[in-house]
């Protein structure tokens, strides 16, 4: 697989995996949900840099929807005061990914 942002991808889901038991332990459905979020990000983008047409297209939108998902998430334990705010390198991280995932469902003509 050639897409640049895997391995960034990667490096997001290892920094934030450190979030699910804090966050199992206050409510474990939202601690499953950002387990599942996470998961999806990587797996739809793989199977999408496989994948061609509208296959590719929805891949990649449901990977920048599961990234998505995984900030509302964490956004939400914020606001719920289980959690301290994201660092500001986790937070550009996660804009990173979203960006560029957003970009591949939408390029740039």
């Amino acid at each position: 697989m050639t897409l640049e942002i895997y391995p960034v991808v990667l490096d997001l889901v290892r920094k934030l995996s450190p979030y699910l038991p804090v966050l199992r332990a206050r409510s474990a459905s939202l601690g499953d949900q950002l387990e599942r979020a996470l998961i999806s990000i990587p797996l739809n983008l793989a199977e999408g840099a496989y994948s061609r047409g509208k296959n590719r297209h929805a891949r990649y939108q449901s990977a920048a929807a599961s990234a998505r998902e995984a900030l509302a998430c964490l956004e939400t334990a914020e606001a719920l005061g289980w959690i301290q705010p994201l660092s500001p390198e986790l937070t550009a991280l996660f804009h990173r990914v979203i960006g560029t995932l957003v970009r591949l469902v939408h390029p740039r003509r």
